[in-house]
């Protein structure tokens, strides 16, 4: 599989997010806690805010670990909304296609799990796409077709809602073909402004998920700790493993459900598939 951190709050460096924690993700992309592999070389990708509507996007099929040119832009670029993946493919092919976040307009999305028996449902999914979208689709993974699957269910309206349907739509199609769990799911999407979070699974054992808890109150908790002084209030960050050790500072994103972060607040809602 693979794993992923979306952050947002004050702009930060991304070099401090990629590069300094105890558990970052360049150390998971190496030697994962958490993850179906414990490597995940198969790629990597990064997406980020900067003062226009649509983010910028870095992705390529090295291992990150091993790209000097990720470190240099890392040392660079800030930004107040980052979306941050390494791969591990599933069976697609190791292009930089296939790398996420994937974009559409001013959207990002990345995904942490698969699409059961993608090959065989795959014309199915594809064929559901609105067609005005469909020349979008650049590479050949289960997760940019459930992208646009969402984009075609309305994402840029209710993105719960088109999630839900999208969901519930691969899950009809899959158990159609005999696939008993279809989709694991642990995603995030972001317009730029809020980020959603959903972790799902037909079989109701989904990927690992967490968020981190309220700085200012780790920040009381641990007040000999540098790198809490370093985040601002509103800071928030949801991951596919903690970042570090530190206790207290992560909370499991609970099994069916998403998860909305908003200018530093927070909500954790119940997520249901629509059958169409």
């Amino acid at each position: 599989m693979c794993r992923w951190i979306a952050y947002s709050g004050s702009p930060v460096r991304l070099e401090d997010l990629l590069y300094k924690p105890e558990n970052s993700l360049i150390v998971q992309s190496k030697q994962a806690q958490l993850g179906v592999e414990t490597t995940n070389g198969d790629g990597f990708g990064i997406g980020w805010y900067g003062d226009r509507a649509t983010p910028g996007v870095y992705r390529d099929v090295q291992p990150a670990w091993q790209d000097d040119n990720l470190r240099e832009v890392a040392i660079q670029v800030t930004s107040r909304r980052v979306f941050a993946h390494v791969r591990a493919t599933t069976g697609t092919a190791v292009q930089r296609t296939n790398c996420h976040p994937f974009r559409h307009d001013h959207w990002l999305w990345m995904h942490n799990g698969a699409i059961a028996g993608f090959p065989l449902i795959k014309r199915d999914l594809v064929l559901a796409v609105d067609p005005e979208l469909y020349p979008g689709i650049e590479g050949s993974t289960d997760s940019e077709v459930l992208f646009y699957l969402a984009l075609t269910m309305g994402l840029e309206h209710d993105p719960p809602a088109a999630i839900a349907q999208a969901v519930g739509f691969v899950e009809q199609v899959g158990q159609r073909h005999g696939i008993a769990y279809p989709l694991q799911l642990a995603v995030a999407t972001t317009d730029g402004d809020t980020t959603w979070a959903f972790r799902y699974s037909s079989e109701r054992r989904s990927r690992s998920l967490f968020h981190s808890a309220d700085i200012s109150t780790l920040r009381a908790q641990y007040p000999d700790n540098p790198e809490l002084h370093e985040l601002s209030d509103d800071a928030r960050l949801i991951v596919s493993e903690p970042l570090g050790g530190l206790r207290g500072a992560w909370r499991e994103v609970p099994e069916s459900t998403y998860l909305t972060t908003r200018d530093g607040i927070e909500e954790i809602r119940p997520f249901t598939p629509v059958a169409r």
